[in-house]
């Protein structure tokens, strides 16, 4: 009788994931599919779409300017990327070794600059560097420079570096936490025997606690490329209306779309880029993910 009576749960957790999937097909999954649906068409948001197949992708294929905002995404993401990088390895490394006290406070402040919104950040370093009236001209004819004020935005490599600046700035503190946790599931047991065997603080770290972090390194690396290659809000607010001059050194392929979506009202262009952006993203963190599994697999062995 007990068991008769007896209410069935096993299905009760499909009601708890449900909302997750819901959201996610039509806020997802749904865009997703009608991204690729609208890139086979010609359309500029009032006329009825024009069916024109694989003529998106032709004119992607020739297009200079997209060639132009792939360089620039991936030079910007790599500038910053690998510098992130080696500092967070660094710092964690530190952290890891060393008993510092307040490492709490250390680590809050390093986070600090991701919590701050990528457009605001752009928009400060705007007010910093650009015109002849900005903050760092004041300061360098205050100190009498040589040569001030300077047209700041007018040079490439200053616009550029200072994208990839700050990215590297808002960034590597996440990256610090990120290892620094992946360090902590290394079991002391493996660090107290290479002591124990004579091997230096540096030697464990390069020999036990790389190779043994090789997952989060890959981590990573695919979450960056895939957040590096989408780059829009800081170049789009630190250069002037969005056009990623000077010689559009840093017009972004988010940026490219975004022009051609809300500037030249050819959605159906943009979503081409879109996919064409996305495919290049999948290819890139596939070829991440092989090499730094290869790289772990030669580092255990």
């Amino acid at each position: 009788m007990g068991n008769k009576n007896q209410i069935d749960k096993s299905r009760y957790g499909y009601f708890f994931i449900a909302p997750f999937f819901i959201v996610f097909v039509i806020f997802g999954f749904y865009p997703i599919i009608d991204t690729f649906i609208l890139s086979l068409y010609k359309w500029d948001g009032l006329m009825p779409p024009m069916l024109v197949g694989l003529a998106n992708f032709k004119r992607l294929l020739g297009d200079r300017i997209f060639y132009l905002s792939m360089w620039n995404t991936f030079r910007i993401w790599i500038v910053n990327f690998i510098p992130q990088l080696l500092t967070a390895l660094i710092l964690a490394a530190f952290f890891s070794l060393n008993r510092i006290r307040g490492m709490k406070f250390f680590r809050a402040v390093y986070y600090l600059p991701n919590l701050i919104t990528a457009t605001s950040v752009g928009v400060f370093f705007n007010l910093l560097f650009n015109g002849n009236r900005s903050v760092a001209n004041y300061i360098l004819l205050s100190l009498g420079v040589k040569g001030a004020p300077f047209s700041f935005f007018n040079s490439t490599v200053f616009t550029s570096g200072i994208v990839s600046y700050i990215q590297w700035w808002m960034w590597f503190g996440y990256t610090t936490i990120i290892i620094m946790a992946g360090i902590t599931t290394i079991e002391k047991s493996i660090y107290e025997a290479a002591i124990i065997d004579g091997a230096s603080k540096f030697k464990t770290f390069t020999a036990i606690t790389m190779p043994m972090i090789n997952p989060t390194l890959v981590y990573l690396g695919i979450t960056s490329i895939i957040g590096g290659m989408q780059l829009f809000d800081v170049p789009a607010t630190l250069t002037e209306r969005g056009t990623g001059d000077p010689q559009k050194i840093v017009l972004t392929t988010s940026m490219y779309m975004y022009n051609q979506g809300f500037k030249n009202h050819n959605f159906g262009y943009a979503s081409t880029l879109s996919v064409g952006l996305f495919f290049i993203i999948a290819i890139l963190c596939v070829l991440a993910f092989l090499v730094m599994q290869r790289k772990g697999n030669k580092n255990a062995e």
